[in-house]
């Protein structure tokens, strides 16, 4: 019996920064540049009605939909399934109209990833998986596997969990 994985989807398979990005370059009077935006997170850099106005942007319809593959992530997951069992477990819970945007998402990126192993869940620590590669320290606070933080801006100054700058790293560390 193979090992079970568990991964996110915003901002481990799929580039959600980088649509945030996206969205607030194409809005009225951006104050920071793009290599502003790569540098520092959001919440050092908008003050809080701007961090408002961008992040109330994930209940727009189709939001989610057209999200950018990140770099590197369908060819190792499609290593990483001849290894495992590899399971998508992504909050989607916490923005209802994400959910069927994510599952079309999947469908399009990652069709080799049956249906069954889609996991739309608000806690994640109820996963039974040996792995959990998420962006997020809390989900893997209380995950009972092992946990690898996938970098991002938003996380860097978390020191607890082994973190995986890459999809390469993944690899590296799993494979």
């Amino acid at each position: 019996m193979k090992q079970r994985i568990a991964i996110d989807m915003d901002d481990v398979m799929a580039d959600t920064h980088a649509k945030f990005i996206k969205l607030y370059l194409e809005g009225e009077m951006p104050r920071y540049t793009f290599d502003e935006l790569k540098e520092k997170s959001f919440h050092e850099l908008f003050d809080e009605r701007e961090y408002k106005a961008i992040s109330e942007r994930v209940h727009e319809p189709g939001f989610f939909r057209d999200i950018d593959v990140m770099e590197g992530a369908q060819d190792v997951i499609a290593d990483l399934m001849k290894k495992y069992d590899v399971f998508i477990a992504s909050a989607a819970q916490e923005f209802p109209n994400s959910l069927r945007e994510k599952w079309d998402w999947l469908q399009e990126h990652f069709p080799a990833i049956p249906w069954r192993n889609y996991i739309f869940l608000g806690d994640k620590s109820v996963l039974s998986t040996a792995y959990l590669i998420d962006d997020l320290p809390r989900n893997l606070r209380t995950f009972q596997g092992e946990g690898l933080l996938f970098d991002a801006l938003h996380n860097r100054e978390d020191q607890q969990f082994k973190r995986v700058k890459s999809w390469q790293d993944v690899a590296t560390i799993l494979l």
